[in-house]
């Protein structure tokens, strides 16, 4: 639905408008500052919007005459505002009567409040255009759930770098037994060893007795014979008893128990080195696990934008923000969010075929040019003010009246012109 042609009587710096703007493309409204094209623009927007809409001085400052607003639409429906109160009216082609719920329906609020749209934070803007192709919650899942897993990775990445360099700077010392040195199990070996050295002690006393038992008996050999050979006997047992037993030295474990909390110390420093960089190595696995999922998450986003319908190409949300052709709102040119925000406010509506654009000259020639033949392609009609007086202007208002060009400039005008297909309509 577009609008087929306006007349505006008495409304804001309105005295007399009639309009028939181009059914696609670029109409521009010309003239210099304070002269009424914004009103024209306001009227249209309180015709068709309703109250939201009603200027706060809706009557001409200088005029006695209630304002005056009638808009035909290309689907036949008659908009009016007329009388004293400025009552509604809105007639179908059947002749039947229809209200502002009608009017609702057919005609998108951000076509009639571009700015509106405009001033929507970036979040505002992208969930706009999410709603359109449908994917919002599904993108916010998976958004919501992309930055748990960042935000665990970021953790995760600065205790890896953490415990890192506390292993680098623990000592380790490569001298050391892995195990701690027990000093009862030291005390129990040096003691066992005492204790086998007393029993060979007590053998070779043993035999100490024994062979002075037999000096004794030598003397007394003749006169007791018998009792000699078995104590001989009993010398040879205890010889053979006595002659391969070797003392054990407790010196190294002497040397051991003399050390014991040094090597223990560096047994501790070796374990807690071990365990750290164990603990290291398992945040860096940890974090190249998130790293693995948050690139899966982005993949998923990506896969679910690209087969979306997008209302413009190049436009993308990332983070939770508009994008178009990689840059963010902030960093667009006039001219492009004037683009944008038209592809998103028509794609809202796809019923509406028209939008309301104000100060227009924020675009250059060339730009707007562009501008005009991407709305003809998009089968799309602007309606815009820029002030101007210039040829690209379809009509010039000068206090609240359309000015009448004089013929030979307007023949020159004519020539001048060289509007391609796209250009900027009649």
């Amino acid at each position: 639905m577009k609008i087929l042609n306006l007349a505006i009587e008495n409304t804001k710096r309105v005295k007399a408008v009639a309009l028939e703007p181009a059914e696609n493309g670029l109409t521009v409204i010309g003239g210099r500052n304070g002269q009424g094209k914004t009103s024209v623009l306001d009227a249209i927007s309180w015709a068709l919007g309703g109250e939201k809409f009603r200027p706060t001085n809706a009557k001409r400052d200088d005029s006695v005459i209630p304002p005056y607003i009638k808009v035909t639409l290309d689907n036949g429906l008659v908009v009016e505002r007329k009388g004293k109160n400025s009552a509604l009216t809105v007639t179908d082609p059947s002749g039947r009567k229809a209200g502002q719920r009608l009017l609702d329906e057919l005609v998108s609020e951000l076509a009639l409040d571009l700015p509106k749209f405009m001033r929507a934070t970036d979040r505002e803007k992208a969930a706009t255009l999410l709603e359109i192709i449908g994917v919002g919650d599904q993108l916010t899942a998976i958004e919501q759930e992309e930055t748990r897993a960042y935000n665990e990775r970021l953790a995760l990445g600065r205790i890896a770098d953490q415990k890192e360099a506390f292993v680098k700077s623990m000592p380790y010392h490569t001298d050391a037994p892995k195990e701690l040195v027990s000093a009862a199990e030291l005390l129990r070996r040096h003691n066992a060893i005492l204790s086998r050295n007393a029993e060979n002690q007590r053998k070779r006393e043993i035999r100490d007795e024994l062979y002075a038992a037999r000096s004794r008996i030598a003397e007394e050999m003749r006169r007791i014979t018998e009792q000699y050979d078995a104590v001989c006997r009993e010398c040879d047992i205890a010889e053979k008893n006595a002659q391969d037993l070797e003392d054990e030295s407790t010196e190294e474990i002497q040397r051991d128990l003399d050390r014991i909390d040094e090597i223990n110390r560096k047994v501790r420093a070796n374990l807690d080195h071990d365990k750290a960089e164990e603990d290291a190595r398992e945040a860096t696995r940890a974090y190249n696990a998130l790293t693995a999922k948050i690139d899966e998450l982005r993949r998923k986003k990506r896969d679910l934008l690209n087969g979306a319908k997008l209302p413009l190409p190049g436009l993308d949300v990332e983070k939770g923000c508009l994008i178009y052709n990689g840059k963010a709102w902030d960093c667009m040119s006039s001219s492009e969010q004037l683009r944008v925000s038209t592809a998103i406010v028509r794609a809202l509506n796809p019923n509406c075929g028209f939008v309301l654009m104000d100060q227009l000259e924020k675009m250059d020639m060339e730009t707007m040019r562009d501008f005009g033949a991407w709305l003809e392609s998009e089968g799309l009609q602007v309606i815009a003010t820029r002030v101007s007086t210039g040829d690209e202007c379809q009509i010039i208002i000068e206090d609240g009246m359309v000015a009448q060009r004089e013929e030979s400039e307007q023949k020159e005008a004519a020539q001048r012109r060289d509007w391609s297909k796209g250009g900027f309509g009649k």
